[in-house]
């Protein structure tokens, strides 16, 4: 094996973004996060606080969304979910482009959407995902997306939300690790359910994984460590 168990739990965001989960599943999926020491935990936004509280001490990053999952919030709304993300204890914010602005070609508007986030976060210390939602895109989206994202500094780009109508594929984090500068990294999100899927996407240059499936991932790591 080329990896250890921490090579792979801290590529894995938590991901707790699906809004029928109670109050009950959001801690214990903060829980789990924390057993398995995860690279981060991505919640709803309104529960960021206190899994800031639950996470506080560990190496494991509270981070929430952006925007999502459509992206087509305005700029000022998400510009105010980001100051509050941060209030809040965020770490890391995953924020879905203006995919409306994509598809109509309104490369200012993305552009200075994303600059003003990454600036926004950046001033005070946090990290920025793009998410493209790619199952939306073409490749030429994809690429000018890798370009702005590279101009403005973000710290990750990212396939997709989860929500979309397609998510991560391998020919896609090919495509954006080739695409976007070395210090942009990469992360697959939306369908990575088992271990060879995430040691796939590492192959190829990803280094966060959003899953749902931590504890089967996780476990399975283990097991073939063991």
């Amino acid at each position: 094996m080329n990896y250890t168990y921490p090579d792979i739990a801290k590529m894995i965001d938590h991901s707790l973004l699906t809004p029928t989960l109670t109050t009950l599943q959001l801690e214990d999926g903060c829980q789990l996060a924390l057993t398995y020491d995860t690279a981060s935990v991505c919640i709803l936004p309104y529960y960021l606080k206190r899994c800031s509280e639950i996470l506080r001490g560990s190496s494991v990053q509270p981070s929430t969304t952006i925007g999502f999952p459509h992206g087509g919030h305005t700029t000022a709304a998400k510009l105010a979910e980001a100051r509050q993300a941060m209030a809040d204890g965020g770490m890391e914010l995953d924020m879905v482009v203006n995919i409306s602005k994509v598809l109509s070609g309104d490369w200012e508007y993305v552009r200075a959407e994303i600059a003003a986030i990454v600036d926004l976060a950046h001033a005070d210390g946090r990290k920025v995902k793009v998410i493209f939602e790619n199952c939306y895109l073409t490749d030429e989206h994809k690429l000018r997306l890798c370009e702005i994202c590279g101009q403005a500094g973000a710290d990750w780009v990212k396939t997709s939300t989860g929500y979309g109508s397609g998510g991560a594929t391998m020919e896609d984090l090919k495509f954006m690790r080739a695409h976007s500068p070395a210090r942009v990294q990469v992360k697959a999100a939306g369908g990575i359910r088992d271990l060879d899927t995430v040691l796939a996407a590492r192959a190829i240059g990803a280094t966060r994984i959003g899953a749902t499936r931590t504890k089967d991932i996780l476990d399975e790591c283990r097991r073939r460590l063991a």
